[in-house]
């Protein structure tokens, strides 16, 4: 088992080596200038340039990556153009919301996902089965942020059961976080659930149908025996994998979301330094969330182990 997860170090670290390289070039592109955005249009010349060397502008740009990874290893994300403070203050100020957003609307898709797939997969006959079904075809063709603005028109223009502007979302406590963060989390959640049932429905029918659940049934355990003890278990193996896509995605999603309800996480903090060119804010921010990413999978890829010996095993 540590000779896989010291390959996958391994591997996260030269995924991460070219994400890092990628991004600081592509941003090194991106037309305009940031010493003259922060001192305007009309600045002198000269201070542009004194400006362009106390930000380091003025190295050439293989100087200026090696500094900027280095500075990343030593937790140094640099300074914010826009802000004027360290990026790594201002990133860890931000990601408590985007993290509640992510996990919230994670397990509000697997408590309905979960549930409602075992009951359409072994009541396939039942009318609500096919209208649970047709709903999942919907969900996964509606767009997170569409969702976001309907749920804000229904539920907090028409309805007034939520505030969705100008209020601290992380106030109160533990159920106040939740009645702030459910609106937003739905939205995510809700093109989740239709793809977990999806998935998960197929797993399920496909363990059904196998010879041991047959044997089973011969022994005399009752189908829902059969079904919470061995098949589902079985039928969450290759739907984790769907279940680390969507806490991926969730993660980009909640990036869009953000910025719909107004919600101050990381989402929101890129959206606003990209106008105006805040370079190292946004190149180290997209590291540390491309860096969450890949961490996440490398969990993944662990669970897998842990479910199933075959793969622990290398058979």
């Amino acid at each position: 088992m540590i000779k896989p997860i010291v390959k996958k170090l391994l591997s996260i670290l030269m995924t991460l080596f070219f994400v890092s390289l990628l991004i600081f070039f592509v941003f090194q592109i991106i037309p305009g200038n940031p010493a003259r955005i922060i001192l305007g249009t009309e600045a002198d010349p000269y201070q542009v340039l004194a400006l362009e060397k106390e930000l380091g502008l003025d190295k050439p740009m293989v100087t200026r990556y090696i500094d900027w990874i280095v500075g990343l290893f030593r937790l140094d994300m640099g300074m914010s153009l826009k802000y004027q403070m360290p990026v790594r203050d201002l990133f860890l100020k931000k990601l408590p919301v985007t993290l509640y957003l992510t996990l919230f609307s994670l397990f509000l898709s697997l408590i309905i996902a979960i549930p409602l797939s075992v009951q359409i997969s072994i009541k396939s006959d039942k009318w609500y089965a096919s209208i649970i079904t047709a709903i999942t075809q919907l969900g996964i063709s509606i767009p997170s942020f569409w969702l976001a603005f309907m749920l804000i028109y229904v539920f907090a223009v028409n309805l007034g059961l939520f505030n969705t502007l100008s209020y601290n979302v992380m106030a109160g406590g533990f159920f106040d976080k939740l009645k702030n963060f459910f609106l937003p989390s739905l939205a995510i959640a809700i093109p989740n659930i239709a793809t977990i049932i999806r998935y998960m429905q197929a797993a399920i029918l496909d363990e059904i149908n196998k010879d041991y659940v047959r044997t089973a049934r011969m022994k005399g355990l009752s189908l829902n025996q059969i079904l919470y003890k061995h098949v589902l278990k079985n039928a969450l193996i290759p739907v984790i994998t769907i279940i680390g896509m969507i806490l991926t995605s969730s993660v980009g999603g909640s990036l869009i979301v953000e910025n719909v309800f107004a919600l101050p996480g990381v989402g929101s903090m890129i959206v606003a330094s990209i106008s105006s060119r805040d370079f190292p804010l946004i190149q180290s921010v997209v590291v540390a969330i491309a860096f969450l990413v890949i961490f996440i999978n490398f969990i993944i890829d662990i669970l897998y182990g842990l479910i199933d010996p075959r793969i622990r095993s290398g058979k």
